[in-house]
């Protein structure tokens, strides 16, 4: 379980073949995630996976075929968001994120909101299957990162990104057209869940 606090920035450095998917290499240099140790979870980029070995200031980690279908992001070199594992007693500054990713969105607007150096206006259209978990107000992880959603319409929601979050995050170098992976409110998911049982079984009257 994570909270989608991003502590670190890491590089998927090397990507190399390895079983039914992927053996990848990030590498967090010196930013690194102290004391990070072989079998431990890290959300890297939002999808939760596990340490397998650990070279100098890299990290491997094996990613299966079904993982790369439902992310994006992990399966070539680039800057990924990395979190451990939430630890009974520590700071819950996000919002619950199991790391299972939901599935992928795609970025339509990217573009400063006020002067140069303030807050960007973050748009993403999701898949239409998750646009009923995404309200105003709530939460949700985009590359990992816990967000605030702003406004919805449709399958389109807006996050805004305070400097902080540009300046600690990956979230600083996406574009019009950039993918990135999704997770939605677990408490959402719960309750439409639950509506949809009240819906199918509706208690007897006998």
């Amino acid at each position: 379980m994570f909270t989608g606090i991003v502590e670190s920035i890491g590089r998927i450095a090397d990507v190399a073949p390895h079983g039914d998917g992927l053996r990848i290499g990030v590498d967090i240099g010196a930013r690194q995630i102290p004391g990070v140790a072989i079998g431990e979870s890290v959300a890297v980029n939002g999808c939760c996976l596990t340490v397998v070995s650990i070279s100098g200031s890299t990290l491997a980690f094996d990613v299966s075929a079904e993982t790369l279908r439902c992310t994006t992001g992990l399966d070539r070199p680039g800057d990924v968001n990395l979190e451990r594992a939430l630890r009974v007693g520590d700071r819950f500054g996000g919002h619950l994120v199991a790391g299972h990713v939901d599935g992928v969105g795609t970025v339509t607007r990217f573009a400063p909101v006020g002067g140069a150096d303030g807050s960007v206006l973050l748009a993403i259209d999701a898949p239409a299957d998750l646009a009923r978990f995404i309200a105003p107000k709530g939460s949700i992880a985009v590359d990992g990162a816990s967000l605030t959603v702003n406004h919805v319409d449709g399958s389109r929601f807006d996050v805004n990104l305070i400097p902080h979050t540009l300046a600690v995050t990956s979230l600083a170098a996406l574009a019009p057209g950039a993918r990135v992976n999704l997770e939605v409110d677990q408490v959402a998911r719960y309750v439409e869940r639950l509506l949809a049982a009240a819906r199918d079984f509706p208690p007897s009257r006998a």
